[in-house]
């Protein structure tokens, strides 16, 4: 199936679109639906309220959140976030994402993260991209790996998730070493 005309990346099995108003049902059920995959990791919004203030908050000019979706049938498989977007002297933004149930562990993610780098270097024009991820999310952690990222550090009581400070580690992929991937020529 071809991917949509507001596609922003088109990958073989997904493709990545902005967030629309009309997407709020489906996304607050999938979600709610997906609570047992996210309650360690993240928290997103599973409200109506919750799903216009992420849309608010992806129109400003340091936030793009992407919805990754099956090419085959336009289903929502996961989120991709970059926040804190700097231009000028540091061209960077750091990286979140979510897989959604039942689309987890499907390998969706791994072709949403290649689109993702790549609307991240070639669009956006960044030169660094960082994920921080708490130490037991091993999943997590094997899929920015393979995507070529570098661990570069461990940052104590990082993030206060779910009422709780949490350790992460620090994960960054450089444009130069993406560029020199075989799977960024795509």
């Amino acid at each position: 199936m071809p991917a949509p005309k507001s596609a922003l990346a088109v990958g073989q099995r997904v493709y990545l679109r902005r967030p629309r108003a009309s997407d709020g049902p489906a996304f607050c059920a999938a979600v709610r639906a997906s609570r047992a995959i996210h309650r360690r990791w993240t928290r997103p919004p599973a409200t109506p309220k919750g799903y216009k203030a992420m849309l608010a908050r992806c129109r400003r000019p340091a936030f793009k959140t992407l919805f990754a979706c099956r090419r085959e049938d336009d289903a929502l498989v996961g989120v991709f976030d970059l926040s804190q977007i700097f231009h000028g002297i540091m061209q960077s933004a750091y990286l979140g994402y979510y897989a959604l149930a039942p689309y987890a562990r499907r390998g969706y993610m791994r072709d949403g993260l290649e689109l993702m780098l790549r609307y991240a270097f070639r669009t956006l024009h960044l030169h660094r991209v960082e994920s921080n991820i708490q130490p037991a999310n091993r999943r997590s952690i094997a899929l920015v790996r393979r995507a070529g990222f570098a661990r570069e550090g461990y940052s104590r009581r990082y993030l206060k998730i779910d009422g709780r400070w949490r350790d992460h580690e620090r994960w960054a992929l450089l444009f130069e070493d993406w560029r020199a991937r075989p799977s960024s020529r795509r």
